[in-house]
């Protein structure tokens, strides 16, 4: 009679106990002190200690500025860029850009939130000979994005307090006083529109690339400049790029609207 194999099991005990540590973190956006981990996880809190050392050494967990609490980094993100997802969202993104920078004579990228910055995971040219672009790569603060911006404004709250915590403690600056305000006006309007932080007549239009539950994953921009021959109507450039936004959403699971 064949017999079914079993399967095997090898204990990890080390590994287990990260493992259980940087998912008790992912559900823990405020951060949590050595105590308050080893207590959830029925361990000491010398070994618990050990263990939190060696993971913010690998830049998994860093500590808050008074050093009494723990917070999960965005590094299990980076590694997760590599990840299919990432590259099913860039591989949905770009057909519809490319169209998008087509109709609009403009440059466009898209960039994810990472720590206190936005990374631009793709962008497509202007077709036209000269023009103004993000080179794909690049990191921008946080606060001087208008990728950045709009992302915030249609983030669940945990994420996106874990998000602005990031950015405080990248670059030691405090939170922006008008910013509540300023997230609640993007998201009434749908989309964020301002002036370059860095380039004089870049105005910088952006759109949210949504998920399942309707929350941030992405955003997309234009940095449209206004040309002396053929200028575009900023009307058309909302327009084409909210269809654009709404196309790569639905094609990353979001629900039609």
């Amino acid at each position: 009679m064949k017999q079914t194999p079993t399967k095997r099991y090898y204990p990890t005990p080390a590994l287990e106990k990260g493992l259980d540590i940087l998912e008790l973190f992912a559900s823990r956006p405020t951060g949590m002190t050595v105590s308050e981990v080893a207590r959830e996880l029925n361990r000491t809190v010398s070994e618990i200690f050990r263990m939190l050392l060696c993971l913010e050494q690998r830049g998994y967990l860093s500590q808050s500025g008074s050093k009494d609490r723990y917070y999960l980094t965005l590094q299990l993100f980076r590694m997760a860029q590599e990840h299919p997802p990432t590259k099913r969202l860039v591989s949905a993104a770009l057909p519809v850009m490319q169209q998008l920078a087509y109709e609009l004579r403009q440059s466009c990228h898209m960039g994810v939130i990472d720590g206190g910055h936005v990374v631009v995971l793709a962008q497509v040219d202007s077709p036209t000979p000269t023009g103004f672009y993000v080179k794909m790569g690049a990191k921008v603060d946080l606060m001087y994005a208008a990728t950045g911006y709009v992302m915030l404004a249609h983030m669940a709250e945990d994420a996106r307090e874990l998000a602005i915590g990031e950015w405080t403690r990248e670059t030691k600056r405090r939170r922006p006083a008008d910013l509540d305000s300023h997230l609640e006006k993007i998201r009434k309007r749908g989309y964020e529109q301002r002036a370059s932080y860095e380039i004089t007549g870049v105005l910088n239009v952006s759109f949210p690339i949504l998920n399942l539950r309707g929350e941030a994953i992405a955003g997309l921009t234009v940095p449209y400049v206004k040309r002396l021959h053929e200028p575009t109507p900023m009307a058309q450039v909302i327009e084409r790029l909210e269809w654009a936004s709404r196309q790569i959403s639905e094609a990353m699971g979001a629900h039609p609207e």
